[in-house]
């Protein structure tokens, strides 16, 4: 180990899965299978391991549920004065890594994850909306419900019963590229790669109650001029 501060971070960064778990609790991810659904790679005895090492570093802090089982995780200062540098580390993730996704790398269920994040309740006239997501390609978890209730959000992918209000029928890839701002709904639709079933008030702009991707917006290395 050197005295080097750079050494030292690294120390207590560069682990793998360290800055996923620190990304999570950025994002409002609290217990134990928040962090699960954020990384399902991840085995719970590494999450666990993982989890103390932060917490004995003293970038987070572990807190009892009160009258449940279980503990809550919650950034400290020093924790969270690494929000800039993670912002930083995907920024330069979408421009210089973008369009080098594999098929192996397509995750359905951390892209229904930041789907539900993404979602405006406020935006979502008219009380309860179902959403459901149909992915043609997949064979499981095929079919995904967002029931979206004033601040209230649920994932499932058992259908809940309820009247869908607006439908996704398209690919996983394509679903993907549009979250991250490589493709647009609009492209989407007249490329006939997403079909979008729903009042036209709703689908006609979607962007208006479902954000993408926070990085959506950052243009890859190659779409870069240089003077």
């Amino acid at each position: 180990m050197q005295f080097c501060p750079i050494a030292k971070a690294s120390d207590m960064l560069c682990e793998k899965w360290t800055l996923l778990i620190i990304r999570e609790l950025i994002m409002g991810g609290k217990r134990f299978n928040d962090f699960q659904r954020g990384m399902a790679a991840i085995s719970p005895t590494m999450l666990t391991k993982r989890l103390n090492e932060l917490c004995q570093h003293g970038l987070v802090i572990r807190k009892k549920i009160p009258g449940q089982k279980g503990y809550e995780y919650f950034l400290t200062e020093s924790g969270k004065e690494l929000a800039p540098i993670i912002q930083q580390i995907g920024e330069w993730g979408m421009r210089w890594t973008r369009g080098q996704i594999t098929d192996t790398e397509l995750d359905v269920e951390l892209l229904m994850l930041y789907l539900e994040r993404s979602i405006n309740p406020e935006k979502l006239p008219g009380g309860t909306t179902t959403i459901c997501f149909n992915f043609t390609d997949l064979e499981q978890l095929s079919k995904w419900w967002i029931m979206v209730d004033e601040n209230e959000k649920d994932v499932c992918t058992v259908d809940p019963g309820k009247e869908v209000d607006i439908w996704f029928n398209t690919d996983l890839r394509t679903m993907i590229e549009i979250w991250m701002g490589d493709l647009t709904y609009k492209s989407a639709i007249r490329e006939q790669k997403l079909k979008l079933i729903g009042p036209k008030e709703l689908t006609a702009n979607v962007t208006s109650w479902m954000d993408n991707s926070v990085f959506a917006e950052v243009p890859a290395a190659s779409e870069i001029s240089i003077a």
